[in-house]
């Protein structure tokens, strides 16, 4: 589900800048999640797959680079810097891109992730 703008209204309360972000990346999450369950081989051997799953790395890695400093902070565990780095190859030097290092990023940095994803939700009761 793609919101509308900045600021927008859920259920009557306006959602700040932050919460929205955190919303699409959560999102993003979980859409990755689904398009893997089926396993490693499949997402290497499915190209529809791999789209759908880098497609939503980037959104999940813009989303995360419009996130104000002060939250960033707040969940400094979170590799951020990583995550921007990704985003690059993401959109800049997509034939570089290692699909075994996806799966890596995904078996390995996504849970993570999503841990602090769904602690910011709960911070902003979204």
């Amino acid at each position: 589900m793609v919101h509308p703008g900045p600021c927008a209204r859920r259920g009557g309360a306006a959602v700040s800048d932050d919460a929205l972000y955190v919303i699409h990346i959560a999102e993003s999450i979980d859409l990755i999640e689904h398009y893997v369950s089926e396993g490693k081989q499949v997402f290497l051997g499915e190209r529809k797959t791999q789209d759908a799953v880098l497609r939503n790395l980037q959104t999940l890695a813009e989303s995360s680079q419009r996130l104000s400093a002060e939250l960033k902070a707040r969940y400094e565990d979170v590799d951020w810097a990583g995550i921007a780095g990704f985003r690059h190859v993401l959109v800049h030097d997509y034939l570089g891109v290692n699909l075994e290092r996806v799966w890596e990023i995904i078996e390995g940095d996504l849970p993570e992730l999503k841990r602090s994803i769904v602690s910011m939700r709960e911070e902003f009761g979204v």
